[in-house]
């Protein structure tokens, strides 16, 4: 099967390219490397630096694709504040233009990467895919439209896609770990800390109604996250939009991942308390009952120790440890 792999640089995307080429797949890669890095990309793999709007350059009638993955896309929630123009332009604008270029070269299959940020986080319980929808930052909210779009455009036009809710994905394989820049999210900030690039760590808020007053949330290995894309691919039907959340099931506090932390490397981690974040919920953790059930998805490595330790491998293979 030839597969489109749209942000195949990124974190999420290069782990996915990997696992599909040993799957067999052929693969393609479309990535403007904004934010991704073309070491990623395996050799041999045919590769476009375009930005998602060019997608019709590539993805053509009659070059033989038979899915997309769409990962490109802007991930920062800070940024998505700041700059929710950009957002849109390249969430939003950038998937409608895959969607007419999947449409006018009726290709058939596309998994979309999503996010289960767009979840309110106040029901109670652990987050299904019917739980309530509300997004709180731009960043979601494009993710959340991009969902509706794929919701109308299956039925009508014949498309099987699903849309696949990610938690919090950690961790590393193969030398892929996360290189974001600014880094934003937890468990690298904190390996961070622990590396020696920062010199402590901000925990925002210990006034949560936690067990110890810091955020909870679920985090899954990206060689998790990658297996699921594949089961996905195989099982999505003609006329339907699927969407399954991808997590372990399990939370963990921003303290439980600090103190994992400092068990995993051996190091201290330096903690400032400061004020709570606007718009942090206090508890995240998904139901993936659905994608254990329709796609037989079983995450490998859901302990947070071994996520960390894996992520932790790649940062003393890539920074100078202090």
């Amino acid at each position: 099967m030839k597969v489109l792999v749209t942000g195949g640089a990124g974190y999420i995307g290069s782990v996915v390219t990997r696992a599909l080429l040993a799957e067999g797949y052929q693969i393609v890669v479309l990535d403007d490397l904004s934010t991704g890095f073309a070491d990623t990309i395996p050799r041999g793999v045919e590769f476009h630096k375009l930005p998602v709007h060019d997608v019709a350059r590539v993805l053509a009638p009659g070059a033989g694709f038979e899915a997309v993955l769409h990962f490109a896309g802007k991930i920062e929630v800070a940024e998505s504040v700041a700059r929710p123009d950009l957002y849109w332009h390249v969430n939003v604008a950038g998937s409608m233009a895959v969607l007419d270029a999947v449409r006018a070269a009726r290709t058939p299959r596309l998994i979309f990467s999503s996010t289960g940020s767009l979840y309110t986080g106040e029901a109670a319980g652990k987050l299904t895919e019917d739980s309530p929808v509300l997004p709180r930052n731009p960043y979601a909210a494009t993710k959340l439209a991009v969902d509706m779009m794929l919701a109308g455009e299956c039925p009508a036009f014949g498309l099987a896609a699903a849309s696949l809710r990610y938690f919090n994905a950690a961790g590393a394989v193969d030398g892929l770990g996360e290189r974001h820049n600014p880094e934003s999210h937890l468990i690298p900030v904190v390996l961070q800390v622990a590396g020696g690039q920062r010199d402590e760590l901000l925990l925002y808020g210990d006034d949560y109604p936690t067990p110890d007053g810091t955020c909870i949330r679920d985090y899954i290995h990206v060689g998790d996250l990658a297996a699921a894309h594949l089961l996905a691919l195989r099982a999505i039907e003609p006329g339907r939009h699927d969407v399954y959340n991808l997590g372990n099931g399990d939370g963990y506090s921003n303290r439980q991942v600090i103190d994992a932390v400092r068990e995993v490397t051996g190091r201290p981690v330096p903690v400032r308390l400061a004020p709570r974040r606007a718009g942090d919920a206090a508890v995240t953790v998904a139901d993936s009952q659905r994608a254990r059930r329709e796609l037989g998805w079983r995450p490998a490595k859901p302990g947070l120790r071994e996520i960390i330790a894996d992520a932790w491998a790649f940062y003393r293979a890539t920074w100078p440890i202090r």
